[in-house]
């Protein structure tokens, strides 16, 4: 069985429902949930926020936060996390944001540097991970970390 139908799953068989803020995945996590059929009686919202602009308009991060911290953070993805979970309050929110590549990365933070939340109303955690390979291999990593993460959440 594929992670995202253990997710799926697990979250139909806990009646828990999820929204989700993605960067640098650019969608891939809501696209593996929806691929699922019935995936709308668990998601109620999948965002992509890749700007700056985005994650404070549409989330409410605090742009003062993303100035002092870096919108590659442990503080920025746990900010989304919280935010997306609160905007059509579901049970769970998750968030992911990273330096994909093949370009952008500095020496503190380099290409393959990814944090990943999930937030409910009790409790949010940040993952800070590297991964390595092309661009489209971190995008797809991340979004297999950041799935298993709110797995692990659930069983």
């Amino acid at each position: 069985m594929r992670l995202e139908e253990k997710v799926a799953q697990s979250l139909i068989a806990c009646k828990k429902t999820l929204s989700i803020a993605e960067s640098c995945t650019g969608g891939l996590i809501s696209y593996r949930l929806t691929d699922i059929p019935g995936s709308s009686a668990f998601l109620k919202l999948g965002l992509v926020v890749y700007s700056n602009q985005a994650k404070t308009a549409l989330l409410g991060v605090p742009a003062k936060d993303i100035r002092r911290h870096g919108v590659v953070s442990e503080k920025i993805a746990l900010a989304m996390a919280r935010q997306v979970r609160r905007l059509l309050k579901t049970d769970f929110g998750i968030s992911v944001t990273g330096i994909a590549g093949p370009a952008g990365g500095t020496k503190t933070k380099p290409v393959g540097l990814v944090y990943m939340a999930v937030s409910t109303d009790t409790k949010t955690l940040c993952l800070k991970c590297r991964f390595k390979g092309s661009r489209r291999s971190v995008r797809q990593q991340a979004a297999s970390q950041a799935l298993k993460l709110l797995l692990e959440f659930l069983v």
